[in-house]
């Protein structure tokens, strides 16, 4: 019996794996990308977006960057070591400057918060340059973002570890996870 491990297949035509663990919305982007001529696998965890990968290597991924067990970086960070050429987007309602430069560094192309349609994603998907034209904030952040923004900043230092995170934060684990629970603060 031959033991040599298996090298993912090649995909010719846009393929794209889609992570997330909201059902309901993965099935209606996924419909949405499908109509529009990508071949889409989805997955709702970790474990089976690394799976789907392993059997087909995907051109395009789309990210959530909360996972039921686990952050999606660190998807992105595997993904990335097995294929450096599938173009990745993270899609999240936790948007945060932290989380943003970290998906960028570990390899995604984009950041996009929700709710995103799958023009919005295709658009990313594709984005081939810097846009120079993004205008500056007009105001600087208030207090109560900055913390959002530290705290997903830790979570994601953690690999999105609870526990840990408070620890750092000097918090109680259920005081972090219902501040997780909320929406991003507003500017």
């Amino acid at each position: 019996m031959d033991n040599t491990p298996k090298t993912p297949a090649p995909v010719d035509g846009p393929y794209l794996l889609l992570v997330d663990d909201d059902e309901t919305f993965s099935s209606v982007l996924g419909r949405s990308l499908e109509r529009r001529g990508y071949k889409v696998r989805t997955a709702a965890d970790h474990e089976a977006a690394i799976g789907i990968a392993l059997n087909r290597l995907p051109q395009y991924a789309v990210i959530d960057l909360k996972l039921a067990r686990t952050s999606g970086l660190r998807l992105v960070k595997e993904l990335r070591a097995m294929s450096p050429n599938t173009r990745m987007v993270i899609l999240t309602g936790y948007g945060s400057i932290a989380t943003t430069i970290e998906a960028i560094k570990l390899g995604a192309i984009y950041y996009l918060t929700k709710p995103a349609t799958a023009d919005d994603v295709i658009a990313a998907l594709h984005r081939d340059e810097t846009r120079e034209d993004v205008p500056a904030a007009p105001l600087p952040p208030s207090l109560n973002r900055i913390e959002w923004e530290h705290v997903n900043r830790v979570l994601a230092d953690t690999n999105g570890n609870i526990s840990a995170s408070a620890r750092i934060l000097g918090w109680h684990r259920r005081t972090l996870q219902r501040k997780l629970n909320k929406h991003p603060v507003e500017r």
